[in-house]
């Protein structure tokens, strides 16, 4: 294909789907593919491809990954209401099982749209979305409440609303940890901004309720406070790195344990993630590191502060990949990145041979440096 007059863009070709990982489980938080033709607003109602959507999970799959599915990544809060959220949850867990792949879903509490009044209205919004991922058949992800953090006054609010979500879990769940970078609403989460004392009432939660969890994901950004609380859980209970800086690291392990992975990076490094995780399903950690050290700058440049708006270089890694036909996000988060933050994205995935059509990936960042009305 010509770069100068490339061909209209075609999807990826399909995978011949690859078994799963064997010594991590890993799961990629992945994002959701807007409408470019819906007659939406910024604060409306999103409006989803649900066709190029779900293509995207077949590919994570079709990699031997696991799909976490409406979680910050999919632009939970930031574009996805809780009725979009639902119908992806819906659609993603009705795929999974056509396609045998592994899913896990977020369970929030974003119908609550103005300040929670008691706990109690927490406690129902929360139940409301725990009832229908498992009734999917999902494994479900109890996710930090924005609502929980605006609403609790200390370790004990959080202890008594875990405390009953997880006597009602019909399977081990997945907590979720997820710091103010990510979403600054949820500072002080765990009832105090002091993180050891954090740490210890979410211990606290994990012990009272043996087996009801599977395990925790950790997005704090602080690998060596990940792999100490790595080191006091629960026999059986797994720690999920959500660390987007130092997952090589703390994938890899150590002498006292590893964690197995959830994470935002791998929606748009999905190949090179299930290459080097079958690297050490092998025992060959050489070259689980030659594969994905050399990830960790693209990693931090699609991460740094705002964290939040990581959305954006994921979306466009994807447009540019030839897994959607455009760049248009849900919410018009599309703008939240600067165009040199774009190029620069561009520039090091291109370095890691993300893009399986080189030059169709050149010719799309051209473009959109000249509707920016760069210099192509």
């Amino acid at each position: 294909m010509n770069a100068r007059n490339p061909e209209p863009p075609q999807a990826p070709a399909p995978l011949q789907p690859l078994p799963p990982l064997t010594s991590r489980t890993v799961l990629a938080a992945a994002h959701v593919v807007a409408d470019p033709g819906a007659d939406v607003s910024p604060d409306g109602p999103a409006a989803v491809d649900w066709d190029a959507t779900l293509a995207f999970r077949r590919h994570l799959w079709a990699h031997g990954l696991g799909v976490a599915e409406a979680m910050d990544t999919a632009q939970r809060g930031m574009g996805l209401d809780w009725p979009g959220a639902a119908e992806l949850i819906r659609r993603s867990a009705a795929e999974a099982k056509a396609v045998g792949g592994h899913i896990a879903c977020g369970v929030g509490t974003d119908q609550l749209t103005a300040p929670a009044a008691t706990l109690a209205d927490v406690r129902g919004a929360y139940e409301e979305q725990l009832a229908l991922v498992e009734d999917t058949g999902a494994q479900a992800i109890l996710m930090a409440s924005r609502a929980l953090a605006a609403t609790a006054d200390g370790p004990d609010a959080y202890l008594a609303t875990y405390d009953d979500l997880l006597r009602q879990a019909s399977a081990p769940v997945i907590l979720h940890w997820l710091g103010p970078m990510f979403d600054p609403a949820l500072a002080g989460y765990w009832g105090s901004a002091d993180l050891d004392a954090a740490t210890d009432t979410f211990l606290d939660v994990i012990a009272a309720h043996p087996g009801k969890v599977d395990g925790v994901k950790i997005s704090l950004l602080d690998a060596d406070r990940e792999v100490a609380l790595r080191r006091r859980l629960p026999d059986g209970v797994r720690c999920y790195t959500g660390d987007d800086f130092h997952y090589p690291d703390l994938i890899a392990g150590d002498d006292h344990g590893f964690s197995h992975a959830l994470l935002g990076v791998f929606d748009p490094l999905a190949p090179i993630a299930a290459r080097a995780v079958r690297a050490l399903d092998g025992d060959d950690l050489r070259v689980f590191h030659e594969l994905l050290d050399p990830t960790v700058e693209l990693a931090r440049h699609l991460f740094q502060p705002p964290t939040r708006f990581y959305k954006t270089g994921v979306v466009l890694l994807a447009w540019l990949a030839g897994h959607q036909s455009h760049f248009t996000m849900v919410g018009g988060l599309q703008s939240a990145r600067s165009l040199p933050h774009l190029t620069r994205a561009y520039e090091l995935a291109a370095a890691l041979s993300l893009f399986p059509d080189p030059d169709l990936a050149a010719h799309r960042m051209r473009t959109l440096r000249t509707v920016y009305g760069a210099t192509p």
